[in-house]
């Protein structure tokens, strides 16, 4: 491939040049901040009172360190922290360090100027990629102590440090490479035009940043010697191998399969109970990353779709259901027969689901059941994404202080739980709740029979993480309402 003056000209500049240009001229504020919380790690005395004072005369980042604190990843289920001070003291020096350089890193890389389309689009897979990676490779060392976890999430998200850093600056070189890489279909050849235009690997660049900016020997290992076997490195690995797999389409069935052998394996766990953490792992990336301000990555975050099925197979991709008025109207004069015939529960609660399901447009929906004392709800009937994980886990406990269930069975209203992490809701919002339900919202609506409640109608956009509109939810609170009409009709009344 032909190159430019420019590329021609950058084959001299290697690593040391784009080490100091990233961290002198491009990212001289998160390469400070790194640098300051690295020294602050080595005075455990004075750490704690200086690293508050460090962030605090910035706004942004001490809201986003409060509120990733307190987010159901991170918080001890105590009071809420309202300071950076306090944070550290509950979560330890480690942890809240560790916060803010993701913090800073990732409004560093979002708030990147005047890059091309191309290149921002390039750059935020990347960053969604290693996100989920770190998330996936502190998962992975879940029986290991919290420092280690700590470790391997900010080496694993900051594995790519000097792809992403480069992306971020916009620069020529970076409009160049980005259109040179779109042009080659190549693993290896991409690698040889890359190295032309930066005169070094992206890899040793990330090396390069690490050392400079003083980051962790985790890190350092990982970029110098990826196949160590000892856990923590390997974990980072595979981690951001599968990361990698899971955001490529078409999907490289056979190899993904292989990487997650290979770390079921390490773990000592089956491949399906591995899928099942990654699954999980995945929601909770999602929640992660909405409380550290950057959801414009959750719509790039690697699918896990795929865990879901034989990766042998043929992927069917999930439907997106979107309101339908002709199924909402053919579903309602189903109901309104059901009111006539005097159908049963089941036929009522079947056709009520697939109304909410197909005509009003969500993922998934069901009905829970009130256990006989009352102080839970179980799934019984559940449609859509995930229903039979739904009916096996979706369980919720009546007995906390602030209950959004029960204020919907004791008020006998539906509820439309619009931004759950607004103040609105968020007291409202424990950490098994919050497992549980769609970040981007919810509806609940009780069950009457005799002006009795006996369970309530959940539904969201879960698997689409998708937002519900006040129209989507009008439409859910008819289907619900001409749903006891027909219970108190079978009834006899």
């Amino acid at each position: 491939m032909k190159l430019t003056n420019n590329q021609s000209n950058s084959k001299s500049k290697g690593v040391d040049y784009w080490t100091k240009r990233i961290s002198d001229q491009e990212m001289p504020a998160l390469c400070s901040t790194v640098k300051t919380l690295e020294k602050l790690a080595k005075d455990d005395v004075s750490s704690l009172g200086i690293l508050g004072k460090s962030v605090m005369h910035d706004n942004a980042l001490t809201s986003r360190i409060l509120r990733v604190a307190n987010s159901a990843t991170y918080s001890k289920g105590v009071s809420q922290v309202t300071t950076v001070s306090r944070a550290s003291v509950v979560l330890g020096f480690d942890t809240i360090r560790n916060i803010c350089i993701t913090a800073k890193l990732l409004s560093s890389l979002l708030e990147s100027e005047g890059l091309t389309q191309s290149v921002y689009q390039r750059l935020i897979k990347l960053m969604a990629r290693a996100f989920q990676a770190a998330m996936l490779a502190k998962m992975m060392l879940k029986d290991h102590d919290e420092e280690l976890q700590e470790e391997v999430f900010i080496a694993s998200l900051l594995y790519h440090l000097g792809e992403s850093a480069f992306w971020s600056t916009g620069c020529e070189e970076a409009v160049e490479l980005d259109a040179a890489i779109a042009e080659c279909d190549d693993p290896r050849l991409e690698k040889a035009i890359i190295r032309e235009t930066l005169g070094t690997s992206f890899n040793t660049l990330s090396l390069g940043i690490a050392r400079n900016w003083g980051l962790g020997d985790v890190l350092l290992k990982s970029l110098s010697n990826p196949n160590e076997r000892t856990p923590e490195i390997r974990s980072i690995y595979l981690a951001n191998q599968i990361s990698e797999l899971l955001a490529q389409d078409p999907l490289p069935a056979e190899l993904l399969q292989q990487r997650l052998k290979q770390t079921a394996d390490m773990l000592e766990i089956k491949v399906d109970e591995l899928k099942g953490r990654m699954i999980r792992c995945s929601h909770a990336t999602k929640k992660l990353a909405e409380a550290y301000g950057a959801k414009v990555l959750v719509a790039y975050l690697p699918n896990p779709k795929y865990l879901t099925k034989d990766l042998n197979a043929e992927v069917e991709l999930p439907v997106v259901r979107m309101p339908d008025m002709t199924i909402q109207l053919k579903k309602l004069r189903e109901l309104t027969n059901c009111a006539v015939t005097k159908a049963d529960f089941n036929q009522v609660i079947t056709t009520t689901l697939e109304g909410i399901l197909n005509g009003v447009g969500v993922d998934r929906c069901g009905v829970l059941l009130l256990s006989p004392n009352r102080k839970r709800l179980q799934p019984r009937i559940v449609l859509g994404d995930g229903a039979e994980q739904m009916k096996n886990e979706f369980i919720i406990k009546l007995e906390q202080p602030q209950c959004l269930f029960c204020d919907c069975i004791e008020l006998k209203q539906p509820m439309f739980v619009d931004e759950p992490s607004s103040p609105k809701w968020r007291l409202y919002m424990d950490d098994d709740l919050k497992n549980k339900t769609s970040s981007r919202g919810f509806m609940i609506s009780p069950i009457l029979v005799e002006q009795k409640v006996i369970g309530i109608i959940y539904a969201d956009r879960e698997s689409s993480d998708r937002s519900l509109n006040q129209l989507e939810f009008d439409n859910f609170t008819h289907f619900s309402q001409l749903a006891n009409v027909c219970l108190s009709a079978s009834m006899g009344h």
